[in-house]
């Protein structure tokens, strides 16, 4: 057969007769609109004023203290420490509503990124557009997996069921019809799923005006922090409480040896609001928000800032096939007819451009095949939803609106001759049964040029091929049956098409399927995407096991599994815990599964066993993340510690039900979320040794000078400055480091490890004694030099923590964080400043030490400097760039 020429784009199915689209807005009457009646929000999230930032900030119990040291200094007439303290205040203040300001900013741009979408007519066309810029009298077009965005009113409806349990707590689906004399049947509300069919409605209300926005009135969320964020502030008052405790040793110790108890009382506060890592909270909240921006420029869209912490802990990956694996650009490749003598039809042709040719046996059909195939196809395009779309510029590059399986099965139409275009107009569609996911068939009835009734059927071959359905003879069945598994084995995804001729409409269009007769089979390919199989090795390298979840036959689901990697060639061997089984739908519900971690495919599966897939994971401490396209993924993606949605093909329910959208459809990027998540938990520990073990130094300062005769080792001024230079510049800057080069090459750190276990507080403690030590032995080399040992010791501390710091990054000339090395030259600038500058000299009491006390000062940074990078050499070597020891016995990769 010749190739066919291109036909025209084919239109959308056709409305039953007297039902006719409502016209829309024009894009002026829409703008005018939205200008009238307000986006469609239920109430923009209310700006933080910036004197509550400040008060918030002044409120902090370590703040507080600083005030009454501020009060005290002033009255025993302390001039110099009250200034600096105060300073201390300003610029903890400053830096702290900075970065809230910061983080805020960025989880606003995040919200505008996720936000949902809706399809409207406008000027005779659909659009998608922002839900937000949805408008009354806007022309909705809903369809499965859709979010109604405002209340309206049914225009059209085609066996419309929607879920409204959000308003109504009603757990069963509502059917919705246009025509219904109930005047509720035929209104949506805003915040229901369509669970079924497909709609045309006018927009009535939007925003605080609509049903869920009157709801909405009445609720005043606040933002709930994530779990990191509240372990981290249980740790800060663990830590407070034993840096309260220590300085009051301090205090009693100053007192003993005679000291003023207003010095005492001002330095024991200073060094407890010092040792203790105030701005973690803030660095922890900025961590987040940046790492779900660096995600976002990596095509990885967080709905939920907690989800940046979790993607780091993942430990099992559910995906897809279709689209998700595959390609999800599906061509036709064979055709099987009953009525064929000659064996399979082959077709040629790629991607959903309608050129190609049939074929049987390499040559032309001969006419009984020809025309047989042509039946198929022509039911196929009809039973149909899809449509195809030209290039703009020419090419061959035709895209498909909808379903990707039904557009490759209107391109294989067309390649036979029968385009839908030239078919729809003879043959209108009256009424339609819509594919669901427990049904796994679609049925469509067409008025035929004779006045009867065509039905078309086309679904799963365990679907179709069964005596309620079809009016075949057992032998046609069982051979159709080996048919399609033989096709399914080879990687196909197969469907059977079926037909009958009634002679009126039933009065329920589901009573049409029955007494079919079979057409044939369709085997649509939809081979592997070229970096599926790279992809599942980086989780498996990473620790991550990941698990094959479809509704495609057992046969396709193996052959997919096996090219991309998920099954691999230990599997199901003596000695380890995956099998090679592929697990279906079916001996779930008959409960042969008693271990569902041990399963990597899953196929055949409903909504609902999904669920139950996660869930059984999760039972055995598993951290999950699934991917879902679906409107019934909805649960699932919920139920899941991470629910990843996909962006292009998504349903907005899944989307909205989704921890992480990914905005280009590839599993990839979901690895690259997980190596994002590491980095941000990486950097957040990064933070906590580095400030603990300065916050360790300066007590041990302070408690042990004096056993060497250095009376009051440090003035509160000087600890406070410390404090500032170090916590506040330096702090903020390390959490934008890059990702370690091992974070993707370890198993993850366990769910329920303690943000300073894996060794983290050894290290803390380590690192803490080669400060305390360098420190305390420049400045008593000081004293015994004559030098200005005070100003020497408060050098050498802030030059220790300084070294710390830059020895602590995993790569340590990386341009990857500029900020950083900045932030320690500005450190040490104003460490200097502190020496030279007359007025913070007079306030802090230092003096300008002479050469050999500034050496020594360095030669304490360079210990600090060589310790860090001592401790990082000795766990990268290890191979555990968090110092975790016992990380990879308890998490073992098991199925490789």
């Amino acid at each position: 057969m010749t190739p066919q020429p291109a036909p025209a784009p084919a239109p959308a199915p056709a409305p039953a007769p007297g039902i006719v689209h409502p016209p829309g807005l024009s894009a002026d009457q829409a703008a005018r609109r939205l200008a009238e009646c307000g986006r469609n929000e239920l109430g923009a999230p209310r700006r933080i004023p910036l004197r509550s930032r400040i008060g918030a900030q002044l409120r902090d119990p370590m703040i507080l203290i600083l005030l009454a040291a501020v009060v005290l200094t002033v009255v025993t007439g302390d001039h110099a420490d009250a200034v600096v303290i105060a300073l201390v205040i300003i610029a903890n203040t400053t830096v702290g509503v900075a970065q809230e300001v910061r983080a805020d900013n960025a989880v606003a741009a995040l919200s505008a990124m996720t936000a949902p979408t809706a399809r409207v007519l406008r000027g005779g066309t659909e659009h998608e557009v922002a839900s937000a810029t949805v408008v009354p009298g806007d022309a909705l077009v809903l369809g499965e997996g859709d979010v109604v965005p405002a209340d309206a009113v049914l225009a059209e409806s085609s066996a419309l069921l929607v879920d409204e349990a959000a308003l109504t707590g009603e757990s069963v689906p509502v059917d919705k019809d246009a025509g219904a004399e109930d005047p509720d049947a035929g209104r949506l509300q805003a915040g229901t799923v369509v669970v079924r069919g497909r709609a045309v409605a006018t927009v009535t209300a939007t925003g605080p005006h609509s049903a869920l926005g009157r709801i909405a009135a009445l609720l005043h969320p606040h933002p709930e922090p994530t779990p990191l964020q509240r372990r981290l502030a249980g740790l800060g008052r663990v830590l407070a409480l034993v840096a309260v405790g220590l300085c009051l040793i301090v205090f009693v110790l100053g007192l003993a040896r005679g000291q003023s108890p207003q010095i005492m009382a001002v330095t024991a506060v200073s060094l407890a609001v010092a040792a203790v890592p105030e701005s973690l909270p803030a660095v922890v909240t900025l961590g987040l928000a940046l790492g779900a921006r660096r995600m976002a420029a990596r095509r990885a869209l967080v709905r939920r800032l907690s989800a940046v912490e979790t993607l780091g802990s993942v430990t099992m990956l559910a995906t897809d096939k279709t689209g998700t694996l595959t390609e999800g650009r599906m061509v036709v490749e064979r055709v099987w007819t009953t009525g064929s003598t000659t064996g399979t039809a082959v077709l040629t042709g790629s991607g959903y451009g309608p050129v190609g040719e049939v074929l049987v046996a390499g040559g032309p059909p001969d006419p009984a095949t020809l025309r047989a195939v042509q039946d198929l196809l022509t039911a196929a395009a009809l039973c149909n939803d899809a449509s195809l779309r030209p290039s703009e510029n020419g090419t061959d590059g035709w895209t498909a609106l909808g379903d990707p399986t039904e557009a490759a099965l209107l391109a294989a139409a067309a390649k036979a001759g029968r385009d839908r275009a030239g078919l729809l107009p003879a043959h209108p569609r009256v009424g339609e049964v819509p594919f669901d996911s427990l049904r796994k068939r679609m049925t469509t009835l067409h008025r035929a040029p004779s006045g009867q009734v065509e039905v078309f059927l086309k679904g799963a071959p365990e679907a179709v091929l069964v005596g309620e359905t079809l009016d075949e003879s057992p032998d046609l069945l069982e051979r159709a049956r080996q048919e399609a598994a033989a096709l399914s084995a080879e990687g196909y995804r197969v469907l059977a098409v079926a037909s009958a001729l009634r002679d009126d409409l039933p009065a329920r269009y589901e009573d049409a399927e029955t007494g079919l007769r079979l057409l044939g089979l369709v085997a649509i390919s939809d081979p592997p995407k070229e970096a599926a199989a790279a992809t599942i090795t980086a989780c498996r390298l990473a620790g991550i096991t990941p698990v094959l979840i479809t509704g495609d036959h057992p046969a396709t689901a193996r052959a997919i599994a096996t090219r991309v990697g998920i099954l691999g060639p230990r599997d199901g061997a003596p000695g380890t815990t995956a099998s090679d089984e592929v697990v279906t739908g079916e001996d779930l519900a008959a409960g042969r599964v008693p271990d569902l971690t041990r399963v990597r495919v899953f196929a055949r599966t409903t909504p609902q066993q999904k669920l139950d897939i996660v869930q059984g994971w999760r039972a055995g401490g598993a951290v999950t993340a699934m991917t879902g396209d679906g409107v019934n993924d909805g649960p699932a993606l919920r139920q899941a510690d991470i629910g990843v949605a996909m962006g292009r093909r998504g349903t907005e329910v899944a989307r909205q039900a989704a921890d992480l959208v990914l905005a280009d459809d590839e599993l990839s990027t979901v690895v690259t979320a997980v190596e994002e998540g590491r980095r941000v938990y990486d950097n957040i520990r990064r933070f906590l040794l580095y400030a603990l073990a300065g916050g360790v130094a300066e007590i041990l300062v302070m408690l042990l000078g004096p056993l060497f005769g250095l009376a009051l080792p440090l003035r509160a001024g000087q600890i406070l400055w410390i404090n500032l230079l170090t916590h506040g510049l330096t702090g903020v800057a390390m959490g934008a480091e890059p990702v370690s080069r091992q974070a993707m090459r370890r198993p993850p750190r366990p769910p329920g490890q303690h943000v300073l276990g894996g060794g983290l507080w050894q290290r803390i403690l380590r690192l803490g004694t080669v400060v305390t030590v360098a420190s305390l032995a420049a400045g008593l080399w000081a004293r015994h030099a004559g030098q200005p040992w005070q100003t020497t010791l408060f050098l050498a501390l802030l030059a220790a923590q300084l070294g710390v710091v830059l020895g602590l990054r995993e790569r340590l000339f990386t341009r990857e964080n500029p900020f950083l090395p900045w932030a320690v030259l500005a450190a040490a600038g104003l460490g200097a400043a502190a020496l030279y500058v007359p007025f913070l000299r007079a306030v802090l009491e230092t003096s300008a030490p002479a050469w050999p006390g500034l050496a020594a000062a360095l030669a304490a940074g360079l210990a600090g400097f060589g310790t860090a990078r001592a401790e990082s050499r000795s766990t990268r070597a290890a191979g555990r760039p968090d110092g975790d020891r016992a990380l990879a016995a308890a998490h073992p990769v098991t199925d490789e």
